[in-house]
């Protein structure tokens, strides 16, 4: 039986903010198909833990080692770790008033190719992708005109 690589890895991980140690040995590893929840009380490292493996320049990591599909993400810059599916989202987005979800979606997906290395799309050939894409989540188009972020329920902002 071969053995499979976790997704994620972390490994004796620790992680400081302004000198004070707030991850101290942790060890985490997630298969493919697995569902995890980090949960703890305030002060427990949970946001210290999301914002080190997103790459936030504020935190320092001290000892260990984070693999993500088997790499070592350490010294990749944020920018790169989102390239990646790596990122941190608000938990109550705000509005961007003027930026069309198309747009933003547009620029990010061109974004993405320019990283992989791949030609650039026209804004024609994108809207024939998204417009596919838009079916399989039996999403309404109109979602594209909207400004991002823009009138999203409690709940929607909340899992955003």
């Amino acid at each position: 039986m071969t053995k499979k690589t976790p997704i994620l890895e972390i490994k004796n991980l620790k992680a400081s903010i302004n000198e004070n140690e707030i991850l101290k040995n942790l060890d985490l590893t997630i298969n493919k198909g697995e569902i995890h929840a980090i949960m703890g009380t305030n002060g427990s490292g949970k946001s210290t833990l999301s914002k080190v493996l997103a790459g936030h320049p504020a935190y320092t990591v001290t000892s260990g080692e984070i693999l993500y599909e088997g790499q070592s993400i350490l010294s990749l810059e944020p920018e790169e770790r989102s390239h990646l599916g790596i990122f941190l989202a608000f938990q109550y987005p705000i509005e961007i008033p003027g930026v069309s979800n198309e747009d933003f979606l547009y620029l990010s997906y061109n974004s993405k190719l320019k990283m992989l290395g791949k030609d650039e799309i026209s804004p024609i050939e994108f809207f024939s992708i998204i417009s596919e894409k838009l079916k399989i989540v039996e999403m309404s188009p109109t979602f594209l005109s909207r400004n991002v972020n823009e009138g999203f329920s409690g709940g929607e902002k909340k899992t955003k």
